[in-house]
């Protein structure tokens, strides 16, 4: 009885989400959607075909949702009646390179000039303004740990890494890991240092 029911709820569940496949098959950001469904199906160890790996994380992952929706534009409207994404992740960002994951996106906001590709954002992590205009530009490979605030004009490099909670409001050179209120750099290309922004 208790496989039936899962299969019923995965039925309806492909169903409900089989609009969101049509508009995937045609849509110009085809190729950066494809990279954002092979890294969250590498990362969650799913083992199923393209158009099933996309089904199913449209169906079970609410994050991918909100990032499916970024990247269709004007589409997400009526698919989020079909389809809700999650209403505490919010993403404002055009330009964001494929590959990108949320984990956990819960109270989550995202506003960057732009956001490289293969980047990871945890739950209550902000990416802002310091003022009206002014936000920031992350680069490449670059993970943002739980409850991390990124604001203001600055860059962050290349395959960094900002741990949980830290504040950054200063640039980030590549290859470093930084921690703390303010945000410190604590490794640098491998190596241990404790160095100011």
């Amino acid at each position: 009885m208790r496989n039936k029911i899962i299969a019923l709820k995965l039925t309806f569940e492909y169903i409900r989400c089989f609009p969101h496949l049509m508009l995937y098959l045609f849509h110009r950001n085809r190729q950066i959607i494809h990279a954002d469904v092979e890294r969250w199906s590498t990362l969650y160890s799913l083992k199923y075909r393209k158009s099933s790996a996309l089904l199913y994380l449209l169906s079970f992952y609410p994050e991918f949702r909100n990032l499916f929706y970024s990247r269709v534009g004007s589409w997400k409207y009526f698919l989020n009646i079909i389809c809700p994404k999650l209403s505490s992740l919010y993403i404002h960002t055009e330009l964001i390179g494929s590959g990108f994951f949320i984990q956990h996106g819960f109270s989550t906001i995202i506003v960057a000039k732009s956001i490289g590709e293969n980047c990871w954002i945890n739950q209550q992590v902000t990416i802002g303004f310091s003022n009206a205009n002014e936000p920031p530009t992350i680069g490449n490979n670059v993970s943002i740990s739980a409850g991390a605030k990124v604001v203001g004009n600055i860059t962050i490099g290349n395959n960094v890494k900002i741990g949980a909670n830290a504040v950054v409001m200063k640039n980030v050179p590549p290859n470093c890991t930084v921690v703390g209120i303010p945000a410190r750099i604590v490794r640098l290309d491998g190596i241990r240092i404790d160095k100011e922004l």
